[in-house]
């Protein structure tokens, strides 16, 4: 075996020189195909070499294969071919190699090569790294924001269902003022348990932003630094600076550790900087830098905000109604929204009531428009985001407009423009119509309490404005991808025919944060083609055909394979795939099944490259899960990233209702078994439709 060359290896062996071992670790924002197939090449690549290596996955259905502190010790360097966060702390002192995951896939060979003269990780530092090549990779300041939002969502949704169901169950409009829960309640408990999510919502978004940025040592000056923005007391606010303020904290206090982590310490002191100095400093120089520095023109903001608006309450109701609205809907519970509902809820007590009515139709907007926006454009989101769609159009209707935070931290350039448009329509219409509302909330609630006059003035302000602000966002995202997607071009493609995530914690950061997402995710936009995000997966057994051969665990049968496809172009084939899947009896409507996998090519080619296609839809036009197979001679142009024809298609359909792991499972092992280039043969080979279902059958 010839060594590649570059500085010797850094693995634990003694003596004279053993057998050469590598680690890697392979992960896709959707952890489905690409993270097999890039697993799989990988090591063959160093089977062929003599190399040994084990290959963790991080896919959906959790890490397998996961590498230990032995295996670590041992190594000679490690590889990541990710498209996502991977924590690279556990590989300190080790050369670490980062890369896309589509290298992994392309280019296996060249990385073996390259990893022995990869730099060596050091201790303590970031928790992730950029890839050094594959495809275009998003930044690291967007992968913190989406970490962020990944864990900020589930408080986001726990906080602001809770709230919403004491509101409608144990709250009545009083006539002092507000919606009142009695405080010896039930429902006051219920709550109060639902205020402790939302104020931690804040810090938590801010502290794994700078998680995701500087490591653990980041983590409490980002949670206290967002606390503090969120507390206007503490600088002489009578509002927060909400969200926006966390994203700025988390950010700070994220390149505030990593700035402390490059300051030569003496080596005593290397042990407690991370856990004891790093902390108090950065937590300590950032709260009293928001305090003192930043907090203060919050501050005098809001008082001018107050006195501006203080001398418009002659002007016409229109205008008034618009600016209210598009304060209101900027940075929903920041101090912007602030400064506009304390106002209309302080002019209350004088008797002018219509202000808080412009206010109070605002108030829903963000989060309606948001959840409607969701389920306008599935295909714009992933399923975490469209779950928290459903929980923003439940909190939209009790007037809880931090539902929509998570959509505008994950996507501010396209979402806060859409939700201040739809504000402002929403506004401006209340204030025409003369809306008035005589307690300091707003939302559908306020009406159904009898807390509003111009009731149905009132509800077509908030549809109207929750319509534009649902279809500005979609038209806005859907620009956003088609740019994405052209800018980043071939590069983009390899990065994993997979839609990434919103955020992802680290999908998650991601994972799920408040929005997500994804992405979100969270999240991460859509780009891809193989997602069992959207539900892909392999059928059930149809309990017809002729043949004893299970094949995908009896998920494929003779009635889904054909030798040879007649097709000569994508979407003749795609409809030939159709027809096919159709024999079964599980496909409810034909055209539909067509035009929901077309749409999913639109996003991005499901050729995979190695002459293989998988077309698929997420679609209630088949009644179950089904999956086919068919062999084209000459191939079918699929757009796939190495330029080569499909001869290989096969196509997976699943309804929408459809859940689970065993999908996922199975569309692993196809990825991992169609990189055996010996499989691929065969499969070219087989004569007959039972010829194939032996080769198939080799799967599992």
């Amino acid at each position: 075996m010839t060594s590649p060359a570059g500085p010797p290896p850094t693995g634990g062996g003694e003596g004279e020189r053993q057998r050469l071992k590598l680690l890697a670790v392979t992960a896709c924002p959707t952890g489905i195909a690409h993270t097999y197939m890039a697993a799989e090449k990988l090591a063959q690549a160093a089977e062929s070499r003599g190399i040994e290596m084990k290959v963790e996955t991080q896919g959906s259905i959790g890490a397998e294969n996961v590498l230990d502190d032995n295996d670590v010790k041992h190594a000679d360097g490690i590889i990541v071919a990710a498209d996502k966060d991977v924590d690279l702390s556990r590989f300190a002192g080790k050369r670490v190699l980062t890369v896309g995951v589509a290298e992994g896939i392309r280019h296996p060979e060249q990385l073996i090569e390259r990893v022995l003269s990869a730099p060596v990780h050091a201790e303590g530092g970031s928790p992730t790294a950029p890839a050094t090549g594959g495809g275009k990779e998003r930044s690291l300041g967007y992968k913190a924001l989406m970490n962020g939002v990944s864990y900020m969502i589930p408080f986001v949704v726990v906080g602001g269902l809770l709230i919403a169901i004491s509101l409608s169950l144990g709250g009545h409009a009083d006539p002092s003022g507000g919606l009142v829960i009695p405080k010896d309640s039930f429902w006051m408990d219920v709550n109060n348990i639902g205020v402790i999510g939302f104020t931690l919502m804040v810090p938590i978004l801010s502290g794994y932003i700078a998680y995701a940025i500087g490591d653990r040592p980041a983590l409490v000056p980002g949670m206290i630094g967002g606390w503090i923005a969120n507390t206007g007391e503490l600088y002489d606010s009578k509002a927060g600076a909400g969200f926006i303020g966390a994203i700025v904290t988390g950010f700070l206090a994220g390149y505030l550790v990593v700035w402390i982590k490059k300051v030569k310490v003496p080596k005593f002191a290397q042990p407690i900087m991370p856990i004891i100095v790093i902390p108090i400093v950065a937590t300590t120089a950032l709260g009293l830098f928001f305090i003192y520095v930043i907090g203060k023109p919050i501050s005098w903001v809001f008082e001018h905000l107050t006195d501006w608006l203080s001398g418009m309450t002659g002007t016409s109701a229109i205008l008034l109604g618009a600016i209210l609205g598009l304060m209101i809907a900027f940075d929903m519970g920041g101090p912007v929204n602030k400064t506009a509902f304390l106002f209309g809820a302080g002019l209350i007590a004088t008797g002018n009531q219509t202000v808080m009515g412009m206010c109070a139709a605002a108030i829903p907007v963000m989060p309606l428009g948001q959840g409607l926006a969701t389920l306008i454009r599935k295909r714009l989101y992933t399923e975490q985001e469209r779950e928290s769609g459903l929980a923003s159009l439940f909190m939209g209707c009790f007037g809880i407009s931090e539902g929509a935070i998570p959509f505008a931290a994950a996507r501010p350039a396209q979402v806060i423009p859409a939700n201040m448009l739809g504000g402002a329509v929403a506004g401006a219409i209340a204030g025409v119509a003369g809306v008035e509302d005589a307690v300091p909330h707003g939302g559908p609630i306020v009406a159904v309490l009898g807390a509003v006059s111009g009731v149905p003035m009132f509800f077509v302000a908030v549809v109207i404005g929750s319509v534009v602000t649902a279809l500005t966002t979609v038209v806005l995202v859907d620009l956003g991808e088609r740019k994405r997607r052209g800018e980043a071009g071939f590069g983009a493609g390899a990065a994993g025919l997979e839609p990434a995530a919103a955020g992802v914690p680290g999908g998650s950061g991601g994972g799920g944060g408040g929005a997500v997402v994804e992405q979100a995710t969270v999240r991460a936009p859509v780009t891809a083609a193989v997602a069992v995000a959207d539900g892909a997966a392999v059928a059930e057994p149809s309990g017809a055909g002729d043949t004893s051969v299970e094949v995908l665990s009896g998920h494929l049968t003779d009635r889904t394979v054909k030798v040879s496809l007649d097709a000569g172009d994508k979407e003749a084939a795609v409809r030939e795939m159709a027809e096919l899947l159709a024999r079964t009896g599980k496909v409810a409507d034909l055209d539909e099944l067509v035009a929901c996998a077309l749409r999913r090519e639109e996003q991005g080619t499901t050729g995979l490259g190695e002459e293989i296609a998988i077309p698929h839809a997420k679609t209630d036009a088949v009644t179950e899960p089904v999956v086919g197979f068919a062999r084209s001679a000459q191939g079918v142009e699929w757009g796939s990233l190495d330029g080569t024809k499909a001869r290989l298609v096969f196509m997976i359909a699943v309804p929408e209702a459809a859940a689970g792991d065993e999908h996922l499972r199975i569309l692993a092992l196809l990825s991992r078994k169609l990189m055996d280039a010996g499989f691929r043969e065969r499969l070219l080979a087989a004569s007959d439709e039972a010829a194939l279902l032996g080769v198939l059958s080799e799967v599992g």
